[in-house]
């Protein structure tokens, strides 16, 4: 059986099978009245989407949608998601899909009130405050996968179509008003989406555990997230209509990007340029180096992930808990290395300055340097 909740941490959340249903309820208590929904190409003629833009319309809200999302958005995208708000008088988003669907849309509600490009408000020290606040749209999210938790989150992933580097859209307000987690949606999902989205949720979890800052918060949340991943996505793999195991999931992908406010680490830190570069799939990037990375940052690491496989029932302490990664990853037939994935004659130098470039870096609890990142991206091939 599915859970059925209301949360207000840390926004409004409408937690349950079915919950797609209050779609105009949402959008009302938002305060929006004619929203654009926003999703991307895969998802937008798919049975979940049309029902949701049929009870859009049936509300009297419309059925405006706009679906041109790369798998790694761009700002170009966004500039075209802005246009189509602007020229249909729309005055909030539904950011409906994945992470690239809940990113471009948070994106357009973001960018459609400013003046100033999209670069201005990269999350770089204080930049998010040349945001004219006022003119942020409101945002319903609606996630459709269990992974980035980005419908939690306050910031975008948006890929520089001329670097191809992934850069942090950042503002507080960027915080859906309200969400919709309904488990149902994600029901569709192949068993490898539902994999490599699973271990997006786990490596957020995972770095925000490690991470050196102070966040006991985020600590909890990090450690029952892994609990949730590890006891439910072999489920969801396996069964995708298990629907207990896909609410756990949603919770756990919410969870995960809630703690990663403590940081985040070198799992993301290489998975944002390979995926950038190589067009790999996120999640599933970060499952592949993840083992990688933990030895790389065992000295630092190992009391920490001793506690952590206590709780999760894994014997072994670091050993175990880096054994328990490599046969989850191959029950979900996760590849077993970069090469595997696809990342074949890579520019190693380029994909290490991106990643010590990368704001994730800070996070990682054994200090990234141009030296040890190249020996840890080839360990990973």
């Amino acid at each position: 059986m599915s859970p059925r909740a209301n949360w207000s941490y840390p926004t409004a959340i409408r937690f349950g099978a079915s919950r797609i249903s209050e779609i105009a309820d949402a959008c009302a208590a938002a305060g929006i009245s004619k929203p654009l929904l926003v999703t991307d190409r895969g998802l937008a003629g798919l049975p979940i989407t049309i029902a949701t833009l049929d009870m859009m319309e049936n509300a009297g809200l419309g059925r405006a949608k706009f679906s041109e999302v790369d798998p790694n958005p761009t700002e170009m995208n966004a500039a075209a998601g802005v246009e189509a708000y602007r020229a249909g008088g729309h005055d909030g988003v539904i950011a409906f899909g994945g992470g690239s669907g809940l990113d471009l849309g948070k994106v357009v509600a973001f960018m459609a009130g400013q003046t100033r490009p999209i670069w201005d408000f990269e999350d770089v020290g204080d930049w998010w405050t040349r945001a004219d606040a006022d003119a942020i749209a409101p945002i319903v999210a609606v996630p459709t996968t269990a992974g980035t938790g980005s419908e939690v989150g306050r910031a975008s992933v948006i890929t520089n179509s001329e670097s191809h580097e992934k850069k942090i859209i950042f503002h507080p307000r960027i915080l859906p008003a309200v969400v919709i987690c309904d488990p149902e949606l994600t029901v569709g999902m192949p068993p490898a989406i539902t994999a490599g989205t699973g271990m997006d949720a786990f490596a957020h979890c995972l770095e925000a555990f490690c991470s050196p800052h102070y966040h006991p918060m985020s600590q909890g949340i990090a450690l029952e997230g892994m609990r949730l991943v590890k006891e439910n996505l072999p489920r969801a793999f396996a069964d995708g209509s298990d629907i207990e195991a896909r609410a756990n999931m949603m919770s756990a992908a919410a969870m995960g990007a809630t703690a990663f406010q403590k940081g985040l680490g070198a799992i993301h830190a290489l998975s944002h340029p390979i995926g950038a570069v190589h067009h790999t799939h996120h999640g599933t990037t970060n499952a592949v180096v993840m083992q990688p990375v933990l030895d790389f940052n065992r000295p630092a690491v190992e009391d920490r992930l001793r506690l952590a496989a206590n709780y999760l029932g894994i014997a072994g302490g670091f050993e175990g808990f880096r054994a328990f990664v490599g046969a989850l990853n191959a029950e979900l037939k996760i590849p077993e290395n970069l090469t595997a994935l696809g990342v074949t004659d890579p520019d190693i130098e380029a994909l290490v300055a991106s990643a010590l470039a990368d704001p994730s870096v800070g996070g990682n609890p054994v200090e990234m340097t141009r030296e040890n990142a190249t020996a840890l991206l080839r360990a990973c091939l």
